[in-house]
């Protein structure tokens, strides 16, 4: 199986030429395995960790099975943030323009009515919720041709509140439609609405690889330090760094005041954040991806949707308030079977929670190995009246 072309998986010689001249030229893992019942028109529900590959898995088979001709759009990606739709989009134009379809995103912060007119003559469209449901309400662009669609990163949709929207879309589109359903889980709520939105699915779990002697793995270090060395801590990470620097913090304010004060200290550093209009935002990201700008500093919410397999370091300036934060920051590095580091500063008065967050995550030895404290086990009782107190 690992001896699998793209041509054996049955993609046109046309597609497997141009992503040569893009040096994609072996499949990953997960596009063997949904290929050839994406190719078929199965319904796919599949579960797979960012930086899997999962773009091109229905990526080559939206450009192998959408129609040409005819009204448009046919096929649909529906993902939560703008900078994620621009970089699908990209990622799908050479594979469909080889097939001879266009590709066109639309999504918040620019103007809507340009937006539209493109979307109008596109095959493929790549959308978020809340734009397209404001176009479709507008009578801008019709979904009644739509024949597949995509939903990428849904679990990332229903955190972000999308849920109301993405229904009003769905109830747009033909029943009889090819639906494929990509998220980092299935269970719970999302895998209510992946049964409810496919038909008879074929579903694939692919776990994360199993680190070998030979394999690229994530490394986790966690750096105590005080209010007065905080900054000097990062800026020597920083210089250390190869490739790309990812740096999180907790607000808009914070990340503009910080990457200023990099800048200053001679570390070349952009921001980005919800509050910036798109375009600004997608000339950060340029920067970033081409590496003009090696560092990103950037809230949560605004690096979501970053899939740049080149981010080689995460750094929690500010650490998460959970695991579930912790593993998506991290996760933004280690993609496409590179290695990569995570480090999490911390302040004395963080350590207890942080000492929480990295037990849960499984990264309470290089927590403690670092001299930093573990929480203290929290200890119940129950009085004689009943009610349950804390010490």
């Amino acid at each position: 199986m690992s001896n699998e072309s793209f041509r054996s998986l049955g993609v046109r010689p046309q597609i497997v030429d141009a992503l040569a001249a893009r040096e994609i030229t072996s499949p990953f893992p997960i596009q063997r395995l949904v290929l050839r019942d994406a190719l078929a028109g199965a319904d796919v529900l599949v579960k797979s960790p960012t930086g899997s590959g999962k773009t091109l898995a229905f990526g080559l088979a939206l450009a192998e099975r959408t129609r040409r001709g005819g009204l448009t759009p046919a096929s649909l990606v529906l993902v939560p943030t703008r900078e994620l739709a621009v970089q699908v989009a990209e990622e799908l134009r050479a594979p469909a323009k080889a097939a001879g379809l266009r590709v066109e995103a639309v999504y918040g912060g620019v103007p809507l009515a340009r937006q539209a007119k493109r979307a109008k003559s596109a095959e493929i469209l790549v959308a978020t919720p809340g734009r397209l449901q404001d176009i479709a309400e507008r009578r801008l662009v019709s979904l009644a041709q739509v024949e597949i669609l995509v939903l990428d990163e849904a679990d990332r949709m229903l955190d972000m509140g999308f849920r109301p929207q993405v229904d009003a879309i769905v109830r747009r589109l033909p029943s009889d439609r090819q639906t494929m359903f990509f998220s980092a889980t299935l269970d719970g709520e999302v895998g209510d609405i992946a049964r409810a939105y496919t038909n008879d699915a074929c579903r694939f779990d692919l776990a994360p690889p199993e680190p070998d002697g030979e394999a690229l793995v994530v490394d986790h270090a966690f750096v105590p330090v005080t209010s007065a060395d905080k900054l000097d801590v990062l800026v020597e990470h920083l210089a250390d760094a190869e490739g790309l620097a990812l740096v999180f913090v907790r607000t808009k304010r914070g990340a503009d005041r910080l990457a200023r004060r990099l800048s200053q200290r001679h570390v070349p550093a952009a921001a980005m954040h919800g509050d910036m209009a798109q375009p600004r935002r997608e000339r950060t990201l340029e920067q970033f991806r081409s590496g003009r700008v090696p560092t990103l500093v950037a809230t949560e919410l605004a690096a979501r949707g970053l899939d740049l397999v080149e981010i080689t370091n995460v750094i929690n300036f500010d650490p998460p308030e959970d695991d579930t934060s912790y593993l998506h920051r991290v996760g933004r590095t280690g993609r496409a079977g590179r290695g990569g580091r995570g480090v999490t500063l911390v302040l004395p008065e963080q350590q207890s929670d942080v000492s929480r967050v990295a037990a849960r995550v499984g990264r309470r030895e290089e927590f403690e190995s670092a001299g930093l404290r573990p929480a203290r086990p929290s200890l119940v009782y129950t009085s004689r009246r009943g009610r349950r107190s804390r010490w």
